[in-house]
């Protein structure tokens, strides 16, 4: 089966760099990725921290499609609860006017910070609505649908574009499956913020299973994964680093996923509730290209996807760019140099197992 390999940056802001040199990085790595053949090139949203530098992804989308010519880009993803589902409309009806067929729009449900953060985000907002609500009625002014017994009926999210932004669901569990399979959206589930792959396996059935075909849509599941490929085994695990998963369980019910101990324990306390720290080993596919496509390929034939999401966390810019080239001639096992392709197809790498 034929796979497509996109990419997830988060714009990492490394020791002693500001802000300006690592969106220097993401600018140069989304050029890269488009010379490579890579599908898509999402971007993050992170709040009040000093380690990422993506907190409007909208602005950072805008300004690689003034630096790249085919590849698609987009929001992995943009934390829909914090914000107005006419406002983020607008924001991509705009992109997607300037740069046709080449937007994704996708919605996460993770706070994207701290507390703190979020309750800067939300300040004087009175909202009852669910998520599920919210990408309902984003979805309706993405297409221009406002019922005519809507409240709001009438309303345009202007500029409406001839091709609107297409609408991703992502998340980490089978909940959020099940809110991309009730809307009969696509599905990204997010493997290197939840760290098992079963729970990956179910949440993916289960989006299949309950899938809405009531709109036309056919079912759409791609996984988001770390990968880190090197040229030998003892390199790919050095570039791992000590990397650990850190997940935050709160009294109240709820599970964050962040990316350090410290970070864990200051969201503990912002958050006034009790909580209780579980550091795991991060679920990270790492290692030469033989070791890289054999785990791919098992993991294509556990879950049925056709799309990776890449995500590599390391440091050594260089290097992380190579793993990226290295990547693609792991699936391929041709040249990684692409050839020009019709309006953002992004090559597709078939692989043998």
């Amino acid at each position: 089966m034929a796979i497509k390999l996109s990419i997830l940056d988060q714009t990492p802001i490394y020791e002693g760099d500001t802000g300006t040199e690592a969106f220097n990085r993401t600018v140069a790595l989304a050029r890269r990725a488009e010379e490579l053949g890579y599908h898509r090139f999402w971007v993050a949203e992170h709040h009040d921290s000093a380690h990422v530098a993506g907190s409007s992804p909208e602005v950072l989308i805008s300004h690689l499609l003034a630096k790249t010519e085919r590849i698609r880009l987009g929001s992995g993803g943009v934390m829909l609860q914090h914000y107005s589902p006419y406002k983020v409309a607008e924001n991509f009806n705009v992109l997607s006017a300037l740069g046709p067929g080449r937007i994704d729009l996708g919605i996460g449900r993770a706070p994207g910070g701290l507390p703190r953060s979020t309750q800067a985000l939300q300040k004087n907002v009175v909202d009852a609505d669910s998520l599920t609500d919210k990408i309902v009625e984003l979805r309706k002014f993405l297409h221009n649908r406002l019922e005519e017994d809507h409240p709001l009926a009438g309303l345009r999210a202007n500029p409406v574009p001839e091709r609107p932004a297409d609408l991703y669901v992502l998340g980490a569990s089978t909940g959020s499956a099940r809110i991309a399979a009730e809307l009969g959206l696509p599905y990204v589930f997010s493997l290197f913020i939840n760290g098992d792959p079963q729970t990956a396996v179910e949440a993916i059935g289960t989006y299949r299973r309950e899938f809405n075909y009531a709109g036309g849509a056919q079912p759409a599941a791609i996984l988001a994964l770390s990968v880190i490929a090197a040229g030998s085994e003892e390199e790919a695990e050095e570039l791992a680093g000590d990397h650990k998963l850190v997940k935050i369980h709160l009294e109240s019910g709820r599970t964050i996923t962040v990316s350090t101990l410290e970070h864990a324990e200051e969201f503990g306390k912002q958050s006034s509730e009790n909580f209780t720290i579980e550091v795991k080993e991060p679920s990270v596919t790492k290692g030469t290209i033989e070791t890289v496509k054999k785990e791919l390929l098992e993991l294509q034939r556990v879950t049925g996807v056709d799309e990776f999401i890449v995500l590599t966390a390391v440091k050594d810019f260089a290097k992380r760019l190579r793993s990226f080239e290295l990547l693609i001639e792991a699936l391929s096992g041709a040249d990684t140099a692409a050839e020009p392709e019709a309006e953002t197809a992004g090559r597709r790498v078939s692989v043998e197992a």
